[in-house]
């Protein structure tokens, strides 16, 4: 198996773990931060929501340059936006990645800022640091925000202290 049908493979089985989460989002919750630094439950669940198609499409590209980003992450209207961006972003990265070749997934991708390189890496770092890390660690956050609200947190690697898989 190839290091891209590999990360591909992890990406559909951790998005299992993603839905469940997303879905214990509270929709009248959506504007709530825990810190006034932090972004809000709906930036942050679109946010996670959307970081494999929107990584899967940098990686297209041979680099970045971070001063064209957009670092303020939109807020959804309501959670079904949530759900559909998820879909969305997972069909978009599969579609993407399913079609990258090893000698693609090999070549340096460059990060910059304004022209100044930050790093260079193999794109399949990227993919791995960049789309699958990022993705777990606001996954993460996500489900310390629903536990501060007292919402349900979801197995996600084993139980929770409100769910057990294996009873």
């Amino acid at each position: 198996m190839t290091a891209v049908a590999s990360l591909l493979e992890e990406l559909l089985e951790e998005a299992i773990a993603t839905r469940r989460v997303l879905e214990r989002v509270p929709g009248d919750k959506l504007a709530w931060r825990p810190h006034a630094k932090s972004m809000t439950l709906g930036q942050l669940a679109l946010h996670m929501a959307t970081i494999p198609g929107n990584v899967a499409n940098l990686a297209q590209l041979d680099g970045f340059d971070t001063s064209q980003a957009n670092f303020e992450p939109p807020s959804p209207h309501d959670v079904q936006e949530l759900a559909a961006a998820l879909e969305q972003s997972l069909q978009t990265a599969e579609s993407l990645l399913a079609k990258m070749s090893d000698q693609s997934a090999a070549a340096n991708w460059r990060l910059t800022m304004r022209g100044v390189e930050v790093f260079s890496k193999p794109r399949i770092a990227i993919l791995r640091s960049l789309m699958m890390n990022h993705w777990y660690h606001h996954r993460g956050q996500l489900s310390v925000y629903l536990r501060l609200l007292d919402v349900a947190v979801p197995v996600i690697y084993g139980r929770s202290a409100d769910e057990n898989p294996f009873t």
